[in-house]
């Protein structure tokens, strides 16, 4: 499916990698042609944006399910997926699957399993996933907690230019954990684990990064301590990037309170300190992407006690609202909050995306800002609608989206 006309997007505000200003975009051949103050040419198709954004479409890194509905809604045009799939992405024909499983209308960028079965002993043929199209390679939902496996790990994917995707908790600590060690917890009278799990992992795998100069980006960062020590890092010069998912900057440990397992999460959600220090980290820029962390779970899943549910949230659908909602807040501006959904994880894939670009893929999301609505998870796209927001009244709906050119 190739776009057979030109398209000019005019009378829209521009969401640019530094600034928003009014003006057009037009996209040719599938990608972007000219962006600002430009008039369509004879032959192209016009289209009125009448005042909304007309912003790179999102690209999503680390999620666990191509729901592409899902990711319409939400105006995501590609995503990274994790290789806990089943069977996993441990071998080069299940990537090369993978990567082409999504198109025309959806693009997905697979993430190579770093170890065989994700067992966390033998390092997978990353070399050849490589050349398969995988664009990094991830740990997958656990931590591996042999240090020369993960050593080895970094060495080769440094030789290899790949990045990797690292699930920052130290199993020895975390163990079958369902909430955060404090206050909560123990009112609850949930199995909880310290938030130095998370610190501690994360300090190591810092330091063997360095020792390899590899390029290493930590999945979910979610406790003050656990920032502080990425802030170091990158004071020091090591190639270290941080996410984050919504639940954290929007949640504290007290939406558990009702045990309602549409908040039991992986990380769990933590106390109210470290939610304040993780919107602390976006707006200094200690915090480099938001994803969705879209991991779907069905009633088998969910509907159970809630140490027994399996973590997890719906994400896709409301990964955008729920971002715009730091804007709204004034912790960041329109610009940074698109870098940090778009722009940066594109960057990370090494993706011709993400930024209103010349040359760059004519992934194109119209977005009214203000638009309200409200979260439901019976109404959701997903295969399933567990999402810790529903119920909740928010603003910013994507109203047009194009893929390659493309109207999906």
């Amino acid at each position: 499916m190739k776009q057979t006309q030109p398209l000019t997007i005019t009378g829209g505000r521009l969401v640019l990698p530094d600034t928003i200003t009014n003006g057009a975009v037009r996209i040719a051949d599938g990608l972007i042609a000219a962006v600002g103050d430009i008039a369509p040419q004879d032959g192209d198709e016009v289209l009125d944006a009448r005042g909304q954004l007309i912003a790179p479409g999102l690209v999503d890194f680390g999620v666990f399910a191509v729901d592409k509905p899902a990711f319409h809604f939400g105006g995501i045009t590609r995503a990274a997926l994790m290789p806990d799939q089943s069977p996993p992405l441990d071998v080069p024909s299940r990537v090369r699957f993978v990567a082409q499983s999504g198109k025309p209308d959806f693009w997905v960028h697979p993430l190579a399993a770093a170890t065989r079965s994700l067992g966390g002993t033998e390092l997978a043929e990353l070399g050849l996933m490589r050349d398969a199209g995988a664009r990094g390679v991830a740990t997958g939902r656990q931590w591996i907690s042999d240090s020369g496996v993960m050593l080895r790990l970094l060495q080769y994917a440094a030789m290899l230019d790949m990045v990797v995707v690292c699930h920052a908790e130290d199993a020895g600590l975390a163990g079958t954990a369902a909430a955060t060690a404090g206050e909560m917890a123990t009112r609850l009278g949930l199995p909880s684990a310290p938030a130095e799990a998370e610190t501690l992992a994360i300090a190591r795998d810092i330091a063997l990064a360095r020792m390899a100069g590899a390029r290493v980006h930590f999945r979910q960062v979610t406790t003050q301590a656990s920032l502080d020590l990425i802030r170091i890092a990158k004071s020091h010069g090591a190639q270290v990037t941080a996410g984050v998912t919504p639940a954290h900057f929007m949640l504290s440990d007290l939406a558990t309170a009702d045990f309602r397992t549409f908040a039991r999460l992986s990380p769990p959600l933590r106390p109210e300190s470290d939610r304040q220090a993780v919107r602390d980290a976006i707006e200094d820029g200690t915090i480099d992407v938001i994803s969705s962390g879209h991991d779907p779970r069905g009633p088998e899943d969910k509907r159970l006690p809630f140490a027994d549910a399996l973590p997890g949230m719906a994400g896709a659908e409301t990964l955008l609202a729920m971002v715009l909602t730091l804007v709204r807040d004034e912790v960041i501006d329109m610009a940074r909050a698109f870098d940090l959904v778009a722009g940066a994880p594109a960057r990370l894939l090494g993706a011709a995306a993400g930024a209103l670009c010349v040359g760059h893929e004519a992934d194109i999301a119209l977005i009214n800002p203000e638009k309200p609505w409200i979260i439901d998870s019976r109404k959701m796209e997903a295969t399933a609608g567990n999402t810790p927001f529903d119920g909740q009244p928010t603003q910013g709906r994507v109203t047009m989206l194009w893929k390659g050119g493309v109207r999906v």
